[in-house]
């Protein structure tokens, strides 16, 4: 990514590489932050779309839900992503 891309362009980006990551489907995704079964899929659909974005709120909820730092979902800089990564891992062991 980059300093070019828009901060809802890079969270659509992190929340779908995120939740590829964990194997989860959009829908299940969905149902474990909380989002009513009836629509979890279609709306994380349309945030990874970037058609709609999430308020803060369901941000971190989805956040929580990929084990996965809010500040991750919103990072710029690949490099920068990469260290929050490893921080909250590396904080999770101790």
């Amino acid at each position: 990514m980059g300093q070019n891309n828009t901060y809802k362009e890079v969270f659509r980006l992190r929340l779908k590489q995120a939740r590829l990551s964990k194997g989860l489907s959009q829908k299940e995704l969905g149902k474990l932050a909380g989002i009513d079964e009836f629509v979890a899929s279609t709306r994380i659909n349309r945030y990874e779309q970037g058609i709609h974005v999430a308020d803060l709120e369901t941000a971190g909820k989805l956040a929580e839900v990929l084990d996965i730092p809010l500040a991750y979902l919103y990072a710029r800089e690949d490099d920068l992503a990469e260290v929050i990564l490893n921080y909250h891992h590396n904080n999770i062991r101790s």
